[in-house]
């Protein structure tokens, strides 16, 4: 499965790779990575929609990833990506322009990455 990983903390990447090598290696999931929710625009623009799962951070400067998530669910991309949104906050107001603009899910930071590896098990 590819997952798209948008965050702009640039650590989230060894994080990943470092929590999913087991996976990685046995070639269960491949990770892309975009540090802004332009970089993750231009990313599914030029791959003809290889994500099947998009983990987007909400709070990031520039495009939020709520603003990334109306994109992505209004521009059509087929087929349309599971979208998890990641914020810091558990603040139901996020939650609930997350839930209307088409989330899918939704996880707050720190990452339980057990808990996040069940929810993928059932995205395939």
């Amino acid at each position: 499965m590819k997952v798209l990983v948008v965050d702009d903390e640039t650590d989230i990447r060894s994080l990943f790779e470092q929590r999913f090598r087991k996976e990685i290696r046995e070639k269960s999931y491949e990770f892309a990575f975009a540090y802004s929710g332009e970089e993750a625009l231009e990313y599914l623009d030029s791959h003809t929609q290889e994500a099947v799962l998009i983990l987007s951070d909400i709070n990031m400067p520039g495009m939020s990833g709520l603003d990334l998530l109306g994109r992505i669910k209004h521009n059509h991309y087929e087929p349309t990506p599971v979208v998890i949104m990641i914020t810091a906050y558990g603040d139901e107001e996020n939650f609930r322009i997350a839930k209307e603009n088409g989330a899918d899910d939704f996880l707050t930071k720190p990452l339980d990455f057990n808990m996040l590896k069940e929810k993928l098990k059932h995205i395939h």
